[in-house]
């Protein structure tokens, strides 16, 4: 079976996999009454995509190895950081899905099942920068993919201590409806995006070191999209400005949006 093959093969399965997950956590998001489990589903779904892959590509053990590894760990660390969230608010559903539910009315339900089949799609679509270096059968690992390991270590810790810092503060009655600025919060408005948009990176960067590897700089880059123009920040910021006016607007003029960098002076 040659490299296409095996790729549409693996893809494809990956895919169905995708899709019938989604519509059990579709199916589950109603019997529970909360749509926050697809962000819990999402992120743990690429843990049995990456694991499938590295256990039945025919590419190179150690490279297939540290592709699980790398998948693995993101996947379950942002999942239980979601999860936990998730429950600890439970019966109270995310604002951003409170908001669709009241845009979407009488037709929310058929519009959450595509909701959820889409992030089927982007699930699989994205898993393709795990796929491409598992069908890498070089033996050993480069400069270039030991680099990409280096970056995506770097960013999962960054992103660890982002969600760290800020669960802390919520955790504290007196902040209220204060705004988090501790620690990377101090240097930009949504360090969490950047670090999980720097894990991508990371994947991008061990993938291209693969044959066909360059083409996965599509996931970093859809990812970069969803965040800055999507679903990440433009939502966020919008709640944000609604529950706490002015105070947050002043933070918008003074904190760096995405990459952490040092504060401006106030206008």
């Amino acid at each position: 079976m040659n490299f296409f093959q095996t790729f549409t093969g693996l893809l494809l399965a990956a895919t169905v996999l995708a899709v019938v997950l989604m519509l059990v956590v579709w199916l589950l998001a109603w019997r529970v009454n909360n749509l926050g489990v697809v962000d819990v589903a999402w992120s743990l779904g690429f843990l049995p995509v990456a694991t499938g892959f590295a256990l039945l590509a025919p590419g190179d053990p150690e490279r297939r190895a540290l592709v699980a590894l790398m998948a693995g760990l993101w996947s379950v660390r942002l999942g239980v950081h979601i999860a936990v969230r998730v429950r600890t608010h439970h019966p109270r559903e995310d604002v951003r899905y409170a908001q669709l539910r009241a845009e979407w009315g009488a037709r929310v339900r058929s519009k959450t099942f595509w909701f959820f089949q889409l992030q089927a799609a982007l699930l699989a679509g994205l898993a393709t920068v795990f796929l491409v270096p598992c069908l890498n059968a070089r033996p050993g690992i480069t400069p270039l993919e030991w680099t990409g390991v280096a970056i995506w270590l770097l960013a999962l810790v960054g992103e660890s201590v982002a969600d760290g810092q800020l669960r802390r503060f919520k955790a504290r009655p007196e902040n209220g409806r204060q705004i988090c600025q501790a620690g990377l919060w101090n240097y930009s408005r949504h360090p969490n995006y950047f670090f999980e948009w720097l894990v991508w990176v990371g994947f991008f960067m061990f993938a291209w070191g693969s044959p066909g590897g360059c083409y996965t700089v599509l996931c970093p880059g859809l990812m970069l999209f969803f965040l800055l123009r999507v679903t990440g920040i433009p939502m966020t910021e919008a709640l944000s400005v609604k529950s706490k006016g002015e105070a947050y607007r002043e933070y918008q003029r003074t904190t760096s949006a995405f990459v952490p960098w040092f504060k401006k002076s106030a206008a």
